[in-house]
């Protein structure tokens, strides 16, 4: 436990099986749960994770390929059950640093946020630590979730975050993204929702993991996905103004009995 709190940790994990292992040894004794998701790897994965000899560790085997944010969501469903108070992001080749994980945690943990996301963007020396396309790339699209979300995030492509269990027990979780673009369409749907989330600053690590975004994700698939974000940020907008034109006249006109009558709270 951490300050009193459940902590479940999820690990997407595709063709990970190099270092798999080696993550898994580094996550700190506060957390509870560590709930591995192997999503249809065609390596050793599988067996890396259920071999661990960490009692906390629990496999999950997707039978089809359902991609990050699919193996995510299975992550996060399963962290819900075993009554996990925060739900934390780790992926399964060892990038993030377990020494950031309480940064993550004090701001979920003491009420202060509903979601907290890692921001490498803000360590000191990133721009030597992190490739310089990978800099530039998370610039741009970040700045594209903000204005697609309203959300006061920098680095929208960090995949290190926590999410307190009453933010994740109200998003449809079969409705997110399943794939790269996954971290954007989170941030529409918390943003939806009305929930809070905040940087932390985290370390960028790079070593010698080979990352799976291709050119085609980062500028087709991601942008698409900010794109339909910021058009149902529109469209909840407009359905707002007109409901508030149509209760506003309706208040002038009255009810059928002469006396207006009071409306019921609206909720999106």
């Amino acid at each position: 436990m951490f300050d009193g709190a459940r902590v479940a940790v999820v690990v997407p994990a595709f063709r990970e099986e190099r270092l798999l292992g080696r993550m898994l040894g580094r996550v700190p004794a506060f957390v509870d749960h560590v709930i591995v998701v192997d999503d249809a790897s065609d390596d050793g994965t599988a067996r890396v994770a259920s071999t661990h000899p960490d009692p906390r560790v629990e496999v999950l085997v997707h039978e089809r390929n359902r991609g990050v944010g699919g193996a995510i969501a299975t992550g996060y469903r399963r962290a819900l059950a075993v009554g996990a108070d925060v739900a934390v992001v780790m992926a399964g080749d060892d990038q993030m640093d377990p020494a950031d994980l309480p940064g993550l945690l004090h701001p979920i943990v003491a009420g202060e946020l509903d979601y907290a996301k890692g921001n490498r963007l803000q360590w000191p020396g990133v721009a030597s630590a992190m490739p310089p396309l990978r800099l530039v790339g998370n610039h741009a699209l970040s700045a594209l979730t903000r204005a697609a979300t309203g959300l006061r995030v920098h680095d929208s492509q960090c995949g290190y975050t926590a999410i307190a269990r009453r933010a994740l027990q109200r998003l449809d979780l079969d409705a997110l993204w399943p794939r790269y673009g996954y971290p954007n369409d989170l941030l529409a749907a918390l943003a939806r929702i009305g929930a809070r989330v905040g940087d932390v600053p985290v370390r960028p690590v790079y070593a010698d993991e080979t990352s799976g975004l291709g050119w085609r994700d980062a500028l087709q698939v991601i942008p698409f996905v900010i794109a339909r974000a910021a058009l149902r940020r529109v469209s909840d907008e407009l359905s707002d103004e007109f409901l508030d034109e149509f209760l506003d006249e309706f208040l002038e006109e009255g009810s059928l009995s002469g006396r207006a009558q009071r409306p019921l709270p609206r909720s999106r």
